[in-house]
């Protein structure tokens, strides 16, 4: 007898026993209903009984005339408290996204609303920064409504996107090139959820549902030099309460670039006490009673200490641990179509569904979980400026995680990736690579894992398309150095492909982008 022949009389036998195992579970239920059917004087319909032994997933379940035995409610609860275990992990990763970038930026040195985070020389890989740029000045700070009431924020011309997200991640308002400003620079007063006072003419005005908010704005480069951004910032951002309009405290801008700090929240049981933060810092209405409701049935209450006893602190470190690879799952290997920007290839989108609050299907859907779980898990910032239509104007966002085969990028193996001429970017475009275990840049010995069409020396083909050559060593032709990204041996890698000020043919889809291709 042959193998092959040895292992098709083996996985017969596998699947005769499963069927026969099947067969029998199914005689045993049907008997258990008939018992328990025959103790009532009506016909009572089998699909509202439950009978006394049930196999599942979580093992075996025993009833007595639907009463569960002493183990059945002990495995169920155990089950239902890692359910929602990790249905909190994905539904509270924007509050400790927020959190974990309040925690970074404040171990560098900006703990106060003046005192700026700016990267005067660009982000570059050091940081731990999800999904970051190298190709604009960003200028950052942490508002705290609640410690300083009214913020204002004045906003200098010539300012890139700009936004304030509240302490969910969600969407307050837009400043500079797409903001009610337009570029132009203006006054914005963030006004904090209960503020009950008069609100004060010349300013563009929100009210943010939080205490804490992200602001994040963005300078452009000119001549392919950070220092128009970097005056632009230093001599016309301010920041102050409003109640200081007359007595502005003085501006401070601190240098991260090239620093090295955390703005990533946990991935391990430290998550549920940056999320618990989050919970007793901001007001009730933050969340809908829904979130909170699910929040509070693992211990994170507002007014109530977060302090689980060993039973449930083992259920929840299984739990983030299963939350993690489901989010990781949900972002590197998504099975949803709308994840898909094309009609072929293998780039996806950043905001899936397209829509910044998360709604699937204009509503009809509900929220879109998986859509808002694997956005933050692998980004930061929430603008209509990144999902809308605006031609000319925000910014557009593609992810490449897979090659032309849907095989994951691999640091070892040599790429072509064609970008074909007439790119459709008003200013710019630009790649960057990213790592999988952080979602920040790739470190590698380029400083800049990225190119972009404002700064990098890019060789173009003959036809005007351009060819970018990835592997951990220079697998570019001799005149087409400049065009080469490096990976990493042993590590893999995902890029992110911005466009800002998308022009037309991005969203007809009459250009796009090539995929990753093996080379030969």
């Amino acid at each position: 007898m042959n193998l092959k022949h040895a292992l098709s009389i083996s996985i017969g036998l596998i699947s005769i026993m499963a069927m026969n195992g099947q067969n029998t579970q199914e005689q045993e239920t049907a008997k258990s209903i008939k018992e328990i059917k025959e103790k009532f004087n009506t016909d009572v319909p089998e699909n509202i009984l439950t009978p006394s032994v049930v196999e599942t997933r979580i093992g075996t379940l025993k009833f007595f005339d639907g009463l569960p035995s002493k183990e059945t409610v002990t495995k169920v609860y155990d089950n239902l408290d890692f359910i929602r275990g990790v249905e909190t992990f994905l539904n509270g990763i924007p509050a400790t996204s927020i959190e974990g970038l309040r925690l970074g930026f404040r171990s560098a040195g900006s703990d106060n609303f003046n005192k700026v985070a700016i990267f005067d020389d660009l982000l570059d890989s050091n940081p731990f920064f999800l999904t970051g740029n190298t190709s604009t000045v960003y200028a950052l700070s942490i508002l705290n409504l609640n410690e300083d009431g009214p913020m204002v924020v004045e906003v200098p011309a010539g300012t890139g996107p700009g936004t304030v997200d509240d302490a969910f991640f969600r969407f307050v308002i837009d400043m500079g090139g797409p903001g009610p400003d337009r570029g132009k620079g203006g006054k914005y007063l963030i006004l904090p959820p209960d503020y009950k006072g008069e609100t004060p003419e010349g300013y563009f005005v929100a009210t943010s549902p939080s205490y804490v908010n992200l602001l994040v704005l963005r300078g452009f480069l000119v001549d392919g030099k950070t220092d128009a951004s970097k005056k632009m910032f230093r001599e016309g951002l301010k920041i102050y309460p409003l109640k200081d309009k007359d007595k502005q405290p003085a501006m401070e801008f601190i240098n991260v670039s090239t620093k090295e700090f955390n703005t990533i929240h946990a991935n391990n049981y430290d998550f549920y006490h940056e999320l618990n933060e989050v919970i007793q810092r901001e007001p009730i209405g933050l969340l809908d009673p829904e979130l909170r409701g699910l929040f509070a049935s693992v211990g994170i209450e507002k007014g109530q200490p977060f302090n689980p006893d060993d039973r449930m602190k083992g259920i929840l470190t299984d739990a983030v641990a299963v939350g993690n690879a489901t989010a990781r799952a949900i972002l590197f290997k998504s099975r949803d179509k709308e994840a898909a920007i094309f009609k072929t290839g293998h780039w996806e989108a950043g905001f899936m569904g397209g829509n910044y609050e998360w709604l699937k299907n204009d509503g009809n859907g509900g929220r879109y979980l998986d859509a808002r779980t694997r956005y933050f898990y692998g980004a930061t910032v929430n603008t209509p400026a990144m999902v809308l239509k605006m031609v000319g104007l925000g910014s557009q966002y593609a992810y490449a995680m897979l090659d032309s085969e849907g095989n994951y990028l691999d640091g070892n193996k040599n790429y072509t990736l064609n970008i074909p001429a007439n790119a459709p970017a008003k200013e710019f475009w630009s790649i960057v690579m990213y790592d999988p275990q952080t979602r920040s840049m790739l470190q590698t010995d380029q400083e800049f894992p990225s190119i972009s069409s404002q700064r990098t020396p890019l060789v173009k083909n003959e036809d005007g398309s351009i060819t970018i050559y990835v592997g951990p060593k220079n697998n570019a032709p001799k005149g087409k150095e400049a065009n080469w990204l490096q990976s990493k041996a042993g590590k893999g890698f995902f890029v992110a492909f911005r466009l800002y000020g998308p022009l037309e043919p991005w969203f007809d889809q009459t250009w796009i982008p090539g995929d990753f291709e093996l080379q030969k």
